[in-house]
């Protein structure tokens, strides 16, 4: 099943045009990290602090502020794995590692935005945060089980790297609720064609197998 052509027409996602854009300097600069003793590790936990650092700003109400904060630690996101690679550290451990911290993030950020709306008595706000937060992990998750399963799974239209370009800027322009009401129309969207998707890769893998 894993071998099923379907399972390799996945077009390229933002965060694979981004890496391949920008493959050249980010290897450089995890380099140039790597060779002043910065570890992966350590870049991967400063991104989840900083986050942590912008999600409480937004709960406090100070959008801006926070939101400048939480999208300065995007670029970590691909710099932690540039250092590993430098390293010469196990990418799949580095991957699960990276993903993990991920879903922490953005659970981060969406709590914040729960906090901010409830704290503002606007709860309808809150409920629409909670639909974003469910349907982003639920991309993932989708991803994560096909994967286990030996399907593929990268579709979608709004994959992390997108929603995090819509997410950070409407927290900076101080309208989460267009960020949010985005969110979590498209990441559950996103979660349902990646079923249908790996459902077509089960009905090919059974036309195969007979």
């Amino acid at each position: 099943m894993a071998n099923n052509p379907e399972s390799k027409q996945n077009p390229p996602t933002l965060t694979d045009r981004l890496r391949k854009i920008f493959q050249v300097p980010i290897e450089k600069v995890g380099m140039f990290l790597y060779r002043r003793g910065v570890k992966p590790n350590i870049l991967t936990f400063s991104g989840v602090i900083g986050t942590f650092v912008g999600a409480y700003f937004v709960a406090d109400g100070q959008l801006i502020l926070g939101g400048i904060i939480i999208m300065c630690m995007g670029p970590i996101d691909f710099l932690d794995g540039a250092v590993a690679r430098a390293r010469g550290e196990p990418e799949a451990f580095g991957a699960f590692v990276d993903s993990v911290s991920d879903r922490y993030i953005e659970l981060m950020i969406y709590g914040s935005l729960i906090w901010y709306f409830a704290v503002n008595d606007e709860m309808l706000w809150a409920v629409f945060t909670f639909l974003a937060a469910g349907g982003s992990v639920m991309v993932s998750y989708v991803r994560a089980r096909a994967q286990g399963l030996g399907y593929e799974a990268k579709v979608g239209i709004l994959t992390r790297v997108e929603r995090f370009v819509v997410i950070g800027p409407s927290i900076i322009f101080c309208i989460p609720q267009v960020g949010v009401a985005i969110v979590a129309l498209l990441a559950n969207f996103t979660a349902f064609q990646r079923i249908v998707f790996v459902r077509r890769q089960a009905k090919a893998g059974r036309k195969t197998n007979d």
